[in-house]
């Protein structure tokens, strides 16, 4: 339990925003670890499983206790006159280049927690847990353009709330 306490709860903790959720949702995983100790005991694949079962009972936590999540069609930006433009993403591959890696991860870690579930939790799934698109759209019941659009609507709101928070090293791309 020691040793992947802290990767359970960052999973945790990731997907669902609150850390009182995530931490009885990481007490969940570690019972079930418990109910099958005699195969995890000498399992080399025993954080795999771990980080499984932490993502799966989050997305269920969600799906199960939290609004029903919209559907947008577009993945344009829409501005106050009714404008549309295309919307880009990507920052500058320089621009965590002045800050160390803790301080880089409590950004995005806190910028995190300030999106809306319905775009943390496909940009955390692949982002954070390397899942694909379709996976994603699998596991949270939802189409393949719904996890597209929210995966980028969720990169552009999280570029502007690292912004506003102080990280402007340099600008993003928005």
């Amino acid at each position: 339990m020691h040793n992947y306490q802290d990767m359970v709860y960052s999973t945790a903790v990731r997907l669902i925003g609150n850390e009182t959720q995530a931490e009885d949702i990481s007490q969940d995983v570690f019972i079930k670890a418990h109910e099958h100790f005699e195969n995890l005991r000498t399992s080399p694949t025993a954080g795999g499983w771990l980080k499984t079962v932490a993502t799966n009972l989050s997305i269920n936590h969600i799906q199960r206790y939290k609004k029903r999540w919209t559907f947008f069609s577009d993945i344009v930006h829409r501005d106050d006159e009714g404008g549309e433009r295309e919307v880009e993403f990507a920052a500058p591959d320089t621009f965590f280049s002045s800050v160390d890696s803790d301080e880089r991860r409590e950004w995005i870690e806190h910028a995190l927690e300030k999106l809306p579930e319905h775009q943390r939790v496909p940009l955390v799934l692949y982002h954070f847990e390397d899942l694909p698109y379709e996976d994603i759209a699998k596991k949270l019941r939802v189409s393949l353009s719904k996890v597209k659009t929210d995966i980028l609507r969720g990169r552009e709101a999280l570029a502007k709330i690292l912004v506003r928070s102080g990280a402007t090293h340099e600008k993003f791309a928005l």
